[in-house]
Formats: structure tokens, sequence, C-alpha cells
């Protein structure tokens, strides 16, 4: 592939005079391609985790890194791939970023081993943050009349919100069809095609001025939080636990690593972050109740990808059919509380929204053995969906409120890392909590285990469900921390409101 020449990786956004491209609505075609393969990667292989985990013997305190390798590796490195995108030209990062995603998928899909799984799976996470920012901002370059822009953001939207949903019952296809390799694979033709179609009808354009990266600042803040996230993962496994010096060690090298980031972002030059987008009130409470609410989402999905198939003995693709509710409920409650915010204001929707998530999370922890999804899962997954279209709108608003114009891209970067961040680290925390629930289960009914033929027969299933109810009681838990905040933090009103908000990836 021949590299753009020197005057188009030079030129910046269109400007008045420059018209609209003519190949605009085919770009959007293909930016919205990319954008559907990173959603689809956040949510393809729940419903193939336990396939995975039983070709690959994958350890249960450790299958939380299928997710987490991803989600760890796109958050922590969204802010500096939207640099590259911004500085080396936004076409060429784009499909740099896309021949790089298809190979890392093929890579994992390949895999013939939990360890190379899970660096594959990271390196999906890396080429997506470069991915990612670059196509938001080709989306913005590429549309310059408002209407048309807020049509093309309003696709970009649709395919933010059901995304998961078809990366559900597509991985359950998949799996229970093919294999769960083909989770994977799939990937790598839609990526290429992608990659192809984007050098003829993508138009170049990057950011003119200062060029600095900060590269300790990228050291620092993908090392801290990778030593923390692992932290957690070791006390989780049997064994090892909280008091061991591998896990104190991590998590003290995670807070050495963290205070080192922030300090340097308050003496550098050109950070990487900096800190007058997160110390604001508003907008610091905003990326704080989207990082436990991720914490607590990504968990949700994990736990009851588990127990559909693990203890209801769902196939795959009964497993992603089970979840398109919940899906469908985000959608539909993001289209009424998209009107409802201009009228009320992002507080009252956020503190409603919180309350109902959490009241939907403790909802779950009625599951049984043998609960029946329609009168046991399924309300509790449509007060949820309901209620977190209430929090993602808004905070997705008052993440940008008194923003700095220079600051806006950033400040919507930091929204989207809070969540792949939270969702990484509530992964960490509630699997360690799920592992030690299920590990105390059998301490206590060991002897009856041993000597009850007929409670032996479904003590795993038992376990697993204690498990998953202290895992459920601690997502509740973290949204009603997140409710704290928006009470506490959140003190924008409707007036206050920018045009755009920051658009969640």
């Amino acid at each position: 592939m021949t590299p753009p020449g020197p005057d188009l990786a030079k030129a910046g956004p269109p400007g008045p005079t420059d018209g609209p491209d003519p190949k605009r609505w085919l770009a959007l075609a293909v930016i919205a391609i990319a954008q559907l393969m990173i959603i689809l990667d956040a949510s393809i292989v729940n419903v193939a985790l336990p396939a995975m985990q039983d070709d690959l013997n994958i350890t249960e305190p450790n299958l939380q890194w299928v997710i987490t390798a991803y989600t760890l590796a796109f958050g922590g490195l969204l802010l500096f791939g939207g640099r590259i995108a911004d500085f080396m030209g936004r076409k060429r990062s784009f499909i740099i970023a896309l021949i790089g995603f298809a190979f890392a998928s093929g890579l994992g899909g390949i895999a013939p081993n939990a360890e190379l799984l899970f660096a594959a799976r990271a390196l999906q996470g890396a080429f997506a943050a470069l991915m990612a920012p670059a196509a938001l901002s080709l989306l913005t370059v590429t549309f310059v009349d408002t209407k048309e822009r807020a049509r093309a953001f309003g696709v970009f939207g649709a395919i933010s919100g059901g995304g998961a949903a078809i990366g559900l019952i597509l991985g359950g296809v998949l799996t229970e069809y093919a294999s769960w390799r083909w989770t994977l694979g799939v990937n790598v033709p839609i990526a290429l095609l992608a990659a192809g179609l984007a050098v003829p009808l993508v138009k170049e354009s990057r950011a003119e001025g200062d060029r600095h990266f900060d590269i300790p600042g990228v050291l620092l803040s993908a090392l801290g939080l990778v030593s923390l996230v692992y932290g957690f993962t070791k006390a989780a496994e049997e064994g090892v636990g909280w008091g061991d010096p591998l896990t104190i060690a991590l998590l003290v090298i995670a807070a050495v690593l963290l205070v080192a980031f922030v300090v340097r972002e308050t003496r550098t030059e050109h950070p990487l972050l900096p800190m007058r987008v997160i110390l604001d009130r508003t907008r610091g409470g905003s990326y704080l109740i989207f990082l436990l609410v991720g914490a607590g989402l990504f968990a949700m999905f994990l736990y009851l990808t588990l127990y559909f198939q693990r203890t209801l003995g769902y196939s795959p693709l009964e497993a992603g059919w089970a979840f398109l509710p919940f899906s469908g409920g985000v959608i539909v409650g993001a289209g009424v509380v998209s009107q409802l915010l201009p009228r009320v204001g992002p507080r009252p929707l956020m503190i409603v929204g919180l309350v109902l998530a959490a009241v939907g999370m403790l909802s779950l922890t009625r599951i049984g053995v043998e609960s029946d999804y329609v009168t046991t899962v399924l309300p509790a997954m449509l007060l949820m969906s309901f209620g977190l279209a209430s929090v993602f709108v808004p905070a997705a608003s008052t993440a940008l409120v008194g923003v700095e114009e220079r600051d806006a891209g950033i400040a919507s970067a930091v929204l989207n890392t809070a969540q792949q961040v939270g969702g990484s680290l509530g992964l960490a925390i509630l699997t360690t909590i799920f592992s030690s629930t299920v590990t105390g289960w059998f301490e206590d009914n060991g002897a009856r285990v041993a000597t009850d033929p007929a409670f032996a027969a479904t003590a795993e299933a038992e376990a697993s469900v204690n498990g998953f109810e202290a895992a459920f009681y601690s997502a509740a838990g973290l949204f009603v921390l997140a409710l704290i905040f928006a009470f506490w933090l959140i003190k924008a009103k409707k007036e206050d409101l920018p045009a755009e908000g920051a658009v969640a990836v």
C-alpha cells in the first residue's frame, strides 16, 4: 500500500470552501464497519467463553482475561491512539489499525493456548485504540454540513448501541455451528475489506501545530493499570490470595506507577491527559460514574453468560439471544432519554437511571439453579437496560460541560477510557469475590458433599450460583456508589449542556 502523499498528509479538516466530499456516504459505510467491529469484539466472545475455557484449559480466575486483555489495552491506549491519529494522519492510522486488527484477530483464532489468546486479545485492543479515535475524527472532518453530520453521528451511535447485541448473537451462532475460534477469525476478511475500501473512499486529514507525544505518560499509565488489574486477578487465584507477596508487590507497583503518572501530567508541557480536563467537578463526576457503571456492567455480562450456559444449560446461541432484550432496552431507552435531556437536565435522569440499574442488578441475586428466565432474569435485565440508558446519554454530555475547545477530543476519549478501564477493574475485583465465595461455599459444605450423593450432584451448580449472587450484590454496590457521586458531583443544568455530546465507543 502506497502511503498518502505529502499534500494529503498535511491536509487539515475541510473548510467551507472545500465543499462536501462526494464520497462521504461511502466513507461513512467504511467507518461504520470499523466501529461495528470494535463494538462486536467487546461482546462477541462472551458467549464463547465456556467453549474457550474447555478447549484451552483456562482456569476460572483467568477466564476474565479473555475480555480484560482487550478492554484494558483498548482503554489504556485510547488517548495515545487519538494523538497518533491526529499527528500521523487519520486515514493512514485508520488503515494501519484495520490491518493490525485483522492480524491480531487471526492470531487469536489459531491460538493453541491461553497465553497466546490473551496476547492476541490485548493486541486487538491496542489496534482498536488507534482505530476508534481515527474513525471518530474522520467522521467529523468528512461531514462538514451540520445536518449531515448529525445524521452520520446518528448512524454511528446506532451501531454503538446495537453492536453489542449483534456481537452476542453472532458469537452464539459461530460458537454453536462452527467454532469459538471464528468469533475472532470473522474479523480478518471484514477488516481487510474495510482497509481496502478506505484507500479510495476515505479522505486524509491530520492536526497541525504541536506534535509532542507524552511517551512516559503512556508507559506509566498503561503499566500501572496492567499491574493493578493483574494484582486483583492473582488475589483471586487459588493458593495465592491477598496476602501473597506477588499480589502485594503488583498492587504496590501499580500505586507507584499511577501516582507517578499523575505527578508527570501536572508537570509536563505536553501531557497525555491534562489535569484540567478531569479536575472539573461535573466532568470528573461523569468519568467516575462511567468507570463504576462499566465495572458493574462488564461483570454482569460475564457472570450471566456463565450462568446461562453452565447452570441453565443454554447453548451459546440461546445465551446470545437471552441478552437481546438488554441491548434492545438500551437502544429504546437512549432514544427516549435523548428527548428528555434538554427538558429536564442530566442530573435527574442519571439519578433515576442509577436507581433502576441498582434495583435491576439486585434483582439478579434471586437467581437459582433452576430459575425461569422470563420471570427472574428478564425483568432485571430490562430494568438495568432502561436505567443505564438514562446514565449513558446524559453522562456523555456532562463529560463536555465547560471544556475548552482544544480539550473536547480528550474529554470524549477520557469518557471511553473510564468505561473500558472500569470494566477491566470491575472484572478483576468481582472475579476475586466470585472465586472467594465459591471456595468458601465448598469449605462450609464439604462434609455434606462427601456424605450426601444427591447434594453432591448439584454442589458445583449451587456453589457457582452463590458466587454469581455475590458478584451481582457487589456490582449493585458499584451502581449505588455511582448514584452517590451523581448526587454529590453532577451540578450541571440543562442550559449548561454542550450542543454535541461525547460519543462513547
